[in-house]
Formats: C-alpha cells, structure tokens, sequence
C-alpha cells in the first residue's frame, strides 16, 4: 500500500506529461506517480516512463473509465489525481495532502474558481458552465463545493474504495462531487492557481457535448438521490394540471347538470392518479435510499479495516 499515490489521466499529453511528472516528483518526493495512458497515439507513454512515473493502460476510451481503473488498482493512504495538461500546480499538493491526513477529509477539492481561472481559461463557455454547475449542484444537493468540475483533487482511501464509479467521461467530476455530498462526506476546498492549456495543447473537453452530458448527469442523480424533491415536484405538477383542468368541468357540471367535455374529464382523472403514484414512487425511494445510506456506513467499516490490514502489511 503506497503512502501517497498521485494518479494522472493521461490522452495526447506528450506536450506537457514529462513536466508534470518531474513537478511531482520534485515537491512529493515520497508519492508514487501513477501515469494511466488512455489510447494515446502521440508516445505520451514513453515520455512519461522516461520521466519515472509507473505507467499503466486503460483501453476503454474516456476519462471516467480511466479513474475506474484507476480507483479499482491502486491502493494507497491518499490518492492526488491531477491532469496530465500541466494546469495545475503541483505546488498546491502538500496542502490537500495535508487536508487528508490532519483533518481527517475525504475529498479535497483544488479550487480554481476562487483564483485565477476566469482570467486564464480562454474559453467563455467553458467559464459560463462551470459557474452552472457549481451553482445547480450546491442549491440541489444543499453543499458547500466551490469548484465541481476542476480535475485536481486529494481523496482517502474510504473515499475511493467506496465510490462506485458509473460515468465513462468527463461528467466523473460531477459524480465524486455529488457522491460525497449524499454520503455526508467531510470535503475541503483549497485554493489553487490555475494556468491555462500551453500552446500546442488542445483540450480533449467538449464544451456542448460534454456540457449536455454534465447537465443529464446532474439530473439523473437528483433523481436517484433525491427522489422525493424530484417526484414530489413532478407529483405536484401533475396535481396542479388536473385540478386546473377540472375546474371548469365540475363548473360547468354544477350549472347544467351536464360534462360537456367528458375527454379532459378522463385525462384529469389519469393525471390525478399520475400524480399519486409520482408521490408514492418518491416516498419508497426516499426510504430504500435512507436504507442505502445505513448499508453505505457499515460498508465503510469494512474499508477501514481492509485499510488498516494493508497498512499494516506496508509498515
């Protein structure tokens, strides 16, 4: 079991990769430098094992199923994952390091919302998504993370070993950030200085594909972890359209003796009823989600003393 491992995605980074590995390799001495190689066809491999990072394949194309691999292979006491574009300052390391270890945190989030980031990111789209999605998932999620998509974090080891790992692309960051929210996990944010892209490096992120594909992984997971805001919001909706509509139909029923509109009347009737299985559907969830969360805790003492064991082995 290593101390600290430091974990770099790498796909066409040969501008850039020999610099990030001797980075940290010059301020982690300590740290065992992971470089995962993503079907990289410009030698981005060979670079980096000339530079002395231990390097490792992930065949399957995209950068969540790059750290799957990654979580899954590596055991270490404090994992840093950093990307392989030279962005981001392997000086601000031993802070969220040690975040891990002093404050007992389960992720530590590097910050570049809060420094420089919005002056170095060239791409306003980018910037205006960002914001987004900082912004939708603190007010959904009611947390405090101030920068959800950035690629430079710190985790324990509980954090890894007990994230399960379902988004094949760039929407992973999205999916730690709210993983540690609904499993009440301790974050950190530190603030780093970012730097943008150098030139001849291209950013494999794109900006509306991979946008959409956020915004849908945010959606999809209110709904799996909220499911009765999210049901009960629809449950609501529901309601408010049938009883709109049968306003003038019971209405018109009380002057007349007659429902001249019988279709709206069995429309509304099936609303209704959508509208209560929506609420029910919301409440069950709710509380096979609260069992989850139960299970989710005694999993962690397991972890931990699968943690222990290896680290014992290591000393």
């Amino acid at each position: 079991m290593d101390k600290i491992a430091v974990l770099i995605p790498c796909y066409n980074e040969s501008r850039t990769i020999q610099k990030v590995v001797e980075d940290f390799k010059r301020v982690l001495p300590e740290a065992v430098i992971y470089v995962y190689d993503n079907n990289s066809t410009d030698g981005t491999d060979e670079i980096a094992k000339e530079a002395g990072a231990m390097v490792r394949y992930e065949y399957k194309q995209g950068k969540g199923n790059v750290i799957r691999r990654m979580f899954r292979d590596i055991d270490a006491e404090c994992y840093i994952i950093t990307d392989g574009d030279d962005t981001y300052p392997a000086e601000a390391a031993p802070e969220m390091i040690r975040m891990i270890f002093e404050k007992n945190a389960d992720m530590v989030v590097g910050d570049r919302l809060s420094s420089t980031y919005f002056t170095e990111n060239k791409r306003a789209f980018h910037n205006f998504g960002n914001t987004l999605v900082r912004k939708s998932i603190n007010m959904l999620f009611d947390t405090d993370i101030k920068d959800m998509m950035t690629g430079y974090r710190a985790f324990s080891y509980l954090f890894v070993k007990s994230f399960p790992v379902l988004s094949k692309g760039f929407e992973i960051e999205t999916e730690m950030s709210i993983h540690a929210a609904d499993k009440n996990m301790q974050v950190e944010n530190v603030v780093i200085e970012y730097r943008d892209r150098p030139e001849g490096s291209v950013s494999k992120l794109n900006t509306f594909s991979d946008g959409f594909r956020v915004l849908r992984t945010i959606a999809r997971m209110y709904q799996t972890f909220k499911p009765m805001n999210f049901f009960g919001l629809l449950s609501v909706i529901l309601a408010v359209l049938s009883v709109g509509f049968m306003i003038p139909i019971i209405i018109d029923y009380t002057k007349t003796g007659l429902v001249p509109h019988f279709p709206t009347l069995i429309v509304c009737g099936f609303a209704m009823l959508a509208a209560m299985q929506a609420f029910f559907s919301g409440l069950i969830l709710k509380t096979m989600g609260q069992k989850n969360r139960q299970d989710f805790e005694m999993e962690l003492q397991t972890i931990r003393i699968h943690r222990d064991e290896l680290s014992g082995e290591r000393k």
